[in-house]
């Protein structure tokens, strides 16, 4: 049967979402690599200088890690076949989650973890799940009732996550400010909840500070909560060994649920959620979405497998202190006059600027420049806090930092002489 070409409301309806993104300057456009990842990528037959990527240690085209994901094709094959929990379970999957639990053994006591295919998965399946231990305590009409504080700034997988958990526990939600946790604390002490969840980002992704994870995870223990922290730019980062957050500020407690991803500074993909056994194995029993996908393709396991040795050796150990090195000089050099710069001592380094038209004129100038910088706009950042994204990797020179910086000073001149023209 042949379809009609007549329009119909939801192709209307999607013109006028996009219509409006247009309008607002809001309308995302993908650009496709047709190089490995590193920090110059080929784009359009262009080569371009990479300052976007979350590649912190450099490891997405590193050849020991070509060498392992081929190996780990030869050995496992391509596909996993199944979920975990039917035939998908793979010895390699096995052989990295005890490394990833060792990771953590100095923090969390009994640690174990699971890996999964993506850091939005992880997130949704530990949140759901672990505001899920709550529900029977509704049942039992026992001082019923569910919590969750979730920080302002958090990514949107967190963010979804705390929705859908909202939505299947009916446990209320309340968003607090990172950096002002007296509040916090008097919402967690008025709050007669039985069980109770915070959440928060580790390192936030649009602004590149630290959560306080040591004074959060104070106000979990008075306040008898359970503390998730999505770790996904500071595993391979932060810490002597790479370690994250928790080995960055030296804090244990069997009450942190630590989720860290993979795809970014350990270089391959997936991600992996680690607390308490007894957690870890109602993760498995309740956890929807890990229980009804397909597990990542064994090869991937044995690959990530390859990539902690290099992030807890003295290569990582090395390229760590190069990303320092590179923060600091960045802190030293870089004079703006109107952008705001970030007092970030990761390796996500923004640049606010406000309006969405200066982010993306100065990303234009960029790209014209040879550079690679995307504008981040609203939804992803608060409304008037348009701005670029600036990443460093463990393979940038400082010298093309500095020529980075050189040209960032350039741009500003230009576009705020242009901004204010079209003001007056």
């Amino acid at each position: 049967m042949k379809s009609s070409t007549t329009p119909f409301t939801a192709l209307a309806l999607a013109q006028q979402q996009l219509d409006a993104l247009d309008a607002s300057l809001l309308r995302r456009r993908l650009k496709q690599t047709q190089s490995a990842c590193d920090v110059e990528v080929k784009v359009a037959g262009r080569l371009l200088k990479a300052f976007c990527s979350n590649d912190y240690l450099g490891f997405a085209n590193h050849p020991r890690l070509i060498a392992a994901m081929a190996e780990g094709a030869e050995r496992y094959g391509v596909g996993s076949g199944a979920s975990h929990l039917i035939s998908g379970h793979s010895v390699a999957h096995d052989l990295l989650e005890t490394e990833l639990a060792r990771t953590q053994q100095k923090h969390i006591d009994d640690a174990r973890a699971l890996f999964f295919c993506t850091g939005y998965l992880a997130n949704i399946t530990a949140i759901t799940a672990l505001a899920g231990l709550g529900v029977g305590l509704q049942a039992a009409k026992q001082n019923a009732g569910i919590s969750i504080y979730s920080a302002k700034l958090n990514h949107a997988s967190l963010i979804d996550g705390v929705k859908l958990a909202a939505a299947q526990t009916k446990a209320s939600v309340h968003l607090f400010d990172h950096t002002k946790l007296a509040a916090l604390n008097e919402m967690l002490q008025a709050d007669s909840a039985a069980h109770k969840l915070i959440v928060t980002d580790g390192v936030f992704s649009m602004d590149g500070d630290l959560a306080p994870a040591a004074d959060l995870l104070a106000i979990a223990e008075v306040q008898d909560a359970l503390l998730i922290v999505d770790d996904a730019h500071g595993f391979g980062v932060l810490g002597k060994y790479g370690h994250g957050i928790l080995e960055h500020f030296q804090i244990q407690s069997n009450r942190i649920v630590y989720i860290g991803t993979l795809g970014k500074a350990a270089g391959v993909s997936g991600a992996f959620v680690c607390a308490h056994k007894l957690l870890m194995e109602c993760l498995i029993q309740k956890g929807r979405p890990y229980i009804y996908s397909t597990a990542t393709p064994p090869a991937i396991a044995h690959t990530v497998l390859a990539s902690l040795h290099l992030i807890e050796g003295e290569e990582g150990q090395a390229r760590r202190a190069h990303l320092n090195q590179l923060i600091a000089i960045w802190h030293q050099e870089l004079q703006l006059d109107h952008w705001q710069i970030s007092s970030s001592m990761t390796p996500i380094q923004p640049l606010v600027l406000g309006s969405n038209a200066a982010a993306l004129s100065a990303s234009k100038q960029l790209d014209e420049a040879g550079y690679w910088i995307p504008a981040i706009r609203p939804p992803t950042v608060p409304e008037g806090s348009a701005r670029l994204r600036i990443t460093f990797s463990a393979n940038h020179s400082i010298q093309a930092m500095r020529e980075l910086i050189a040209e960032l000073q350039k741009i500003e001149a230009l576009v705020y002489t242009s901004s204010e023209t079209k003001a007056v």
